[in-house]
């Protein structure tokens, strides 16, 4: 399916997926405290579906080039404006307040992340590669890496932060996946395995995913003989090989 194809049955896949992921956000957003802690693993996974459900939404978008240039000169604004008339403001009050926004930047994280995979599948960017981007970052966010940062590049007086403590009791995405608060070390190596992981989703062939989900006999990057749709004379298809069978037909000029 090429993403100059139109009609409601196109978007189909993408609408559903929308609708999902407004009421997975809105349930999350509505139905869970707006505090710190994580009580246990499942809470953590419930509040990553929308964030799911997100990304494979923006993966599913199937718009042609024109109609993606116009949905971008509204959405990209849109999402700065979220970022600095929702968000920024509210930080402001709570420093100012001395009241904690640590829930507000953890949902501006994954907001951030979700409005540069927007913009890269708006560009053009192909759906698996829309994955790649969405998911490496998610590894990322949920990694440490802001943890470890907090500890090593603040100038920390407190003896509670420097030297690195010991245990991590603060950590609570790390302690609902290990059962108990972090040590140093065991937080470390979760970092070090998240960053490896991301790079690998950023980074594996298209033949792995292709594989890993039980489409193993395509063949990613292939060059097909037919004219790509609204190509024109001279143009044949070329298909760009993507993660978990997300591939797309881009028109390509012949002899290039």
């Amino acid at each position: 399916m090429s993403d100059t194809d139109t009609g409601l049955r196109t978007h189909r896949k993408f609408i559903v997926l929308a609708v999902l992921t407004a009421v997975a956000a809105a349930a999350v957003w509505v139905g869970f405290p707006h505090q710190k802690a994580i009580p246990n693993v499942w809470v953590l996974l419930a509040k990553l579906v929308p964030f799911v459900l997100a990304v494979e939404t923006i993966a599913a978008m199937r718009f042609g080039p024109e109609v993606r240039r116009r949905i971008s000169l509204a959405a990209l604004p849109v999402c700065f404006l979220v970022f600095f008339t929702f968000f920024v403001p509210q930080i402001f009050f709570a420093a100012a307040n001395e009241k904690s926004f640590y829930y507000l930047v953890l949902t501006l994280t994954p907001f951030i992340i979700l409005a540069l995979t927007l913009a890269h599948r708006l560009g053009g960017g192909a759906p698996g590669t829309a994955r790649r981007h969405g998911y490496a970052m998610l590894l990322l966010q949920l990694s440490g890496l802001e943890d470890l940062a907090f500890l090593t590049i603040n100038p920390h007086t407190d003896p509670a932060w420097t030297p690195i403590p010991e245990v991590w009791t603060w950590a609570d995405h790390m302690t609902v996946r290990l059962g108990h608060p972090a040590s140093k070390y065991e937080a470390f190596t979760l970092i070090a395995v998240h960053v490896v992981l991301a790079v690998l989703v950023l980074t594996l062939p298209d033949r792995f995913w292709l594989r890993l989900v039980g489409k193993g006999k395509q063949t990613p990057g292939a060059v097909a003989t037919t004219p790509a749709p609204g190509a024109g004379a001279g143009a044949t298809a070329v298909t760009t090989g993507t993660p978990a069978g997300g591939s797309e037909k881009h028109p390509e000029p012949a002899g290039h």
